[in-house]
């Protein structure tokens, strides 16, 4: 099947250097470019797209404002259309991608900036093409918001006592993620009093706009990880963009985060695996794992420590993951012991933390 690809930015050279990224691979092609966002909704309404790539910033319709066309014109017409998000490094930049992914956008990619134009356009191809593959391969449209408006002050905590020894809550995510982090996890902290620890594939500075945004959603306090600090109930703690994030005990035995710049693994820095191996020798039993949605297999390979330390593995189920990489790759190891869709994950932990 050829993918039909849309591509809407501002700028004539980026749209180039977009064009040719994506029609290096025979089975995409580039139907269309236009230079803002209301020469896309125009062309969207005259020809059949799969996918849009969007910038964020631009002039007369901005990245936001075209997805949420986008959107409705989604849901009236029924078809799928993916929008795939290109930001730039700003903190602007970061904030607006990180509501366009709450929104709907199914991911995003950086703008290279270097200055060899070669060396940026590889990059462009190696992000951009892995992205629109998966998600055309069996990738659901992010649908409308699961209730229809959320609360900006924060609600009050409802939690389960503990009738368990666990300690702590871990989480991989990727593709899709923000967006599942928005639904659910405002849920799970109401449900539980445990502190949350998750990795969200993203570059610097956008897993902070990430926990800005969660912030107002959530009962917990969410914040980036930071050295050294002392793992806390009632915390929810997102690794920083680009660096790793595990769990260390102290001389004083306290559970303690590590924050580094290792090697990635899986292409992943920060990696779900690195996260979830220093869990289980942390807490061993005690760990309650989350695989989300996302690309790839981040935090299969955890799975087997896990496993035999005690932890609980939980995966969200195919029809409600954006895409089905990491918990599908999770599930086929045989070591999840519940596979359930995105909403029923605060419910389902809270009933294993209340046995």
């Amino acid at each position: 099947m050829i993918l039909r690809v849309l591509v809407v930015d501002d700028s004539l050279i980026f749209r180039h250097a977009v064009v040719e990224a994506v029609s290096a691979d025979l089975d995409i092609r580039v139907v269309g470019s236009v230079r803002n966002g209301q020469k896309a909704i125009e062309f969207l309404t005259e020809n059949d797209v799969d996918v849009v790539t969007l910038d964020v910033e631009m002039p007369e319709m901005d990245g936001l404002a075209t997805l949420e066309k986008i959107q409705k014109m989604q849901e009236a017409s029924k078809k799928r259309i993916g929008v795939l998000m290109l930001s730039s490094h700003t903190k602007a930049g970061a904030r607006s991608t990180i509501e366009a992914l709450e929104k709907g956008a199914f991911d995003f990619v950086t703008k290279p900036f270097g200055e060899d134009a070669e060396a940026n356009l590889v990059k462009l191809r190696n992000e951009l093409l892995p992205r629109i593959k998966q998600y055309a391969k069996g990738a659901k449209p992010v649908a409308a918001p699961l209730v229809a408006a959320i609360a900006t002050e924060k609600k009050p905590t409802v939690v389960s006592p503990r009738k368990h020894t666990f300690e702590a809550i871990v989480v991989g995510v990727s593709t899709g993620g923000p967006r599942a982090l928005v639904d659910m996890l405002p849920k799970l902290c109401q449900a539980i009093a445990l502190p949350i620890l998750i990795v969200q594939h993203m570059p610097p500075d956008f897993t902070r706009s990430l926990a800005d945004s969660l912030t107002s959603r959530c009962s917990h306090q969410i914040k980036e990880g930071a050295h050294g600090e002392v793992v806390s109930d009632r915390v929810v703690y997102i690794a920083p963009g680009g660096r790793h994030m595990e769990v260390v005990r102290t001389t004083g035995g306290l559970p303690t985060l590590s924050i580094s710049d290792g090697p990635p693994e899986h292409g992943c820095r920060p990696a779900a695996d690195v996260l979830f191996r220093s869990a289980g020798s942390v807490w061993g039993n005690g760990v309650i794992a989350l695989v989300l949605t996302g690309m790839g297999c981040d935090g299969t390979a955890s799975l087997s420590l896990l496993s035999e330390v005690g932890a609980k593995i939980i995966a969200q189920d195919e029809a409600t993951s954006v895409v089905w990489g990491m918990p599908g790759s999770a599930v086929a190891t045989g070591l999840v012991d519940l596979v359930v869709p995105l909403m029923e994950i605060p419910a389902s932990v809270q009933s294993l933390v209340q046995r």
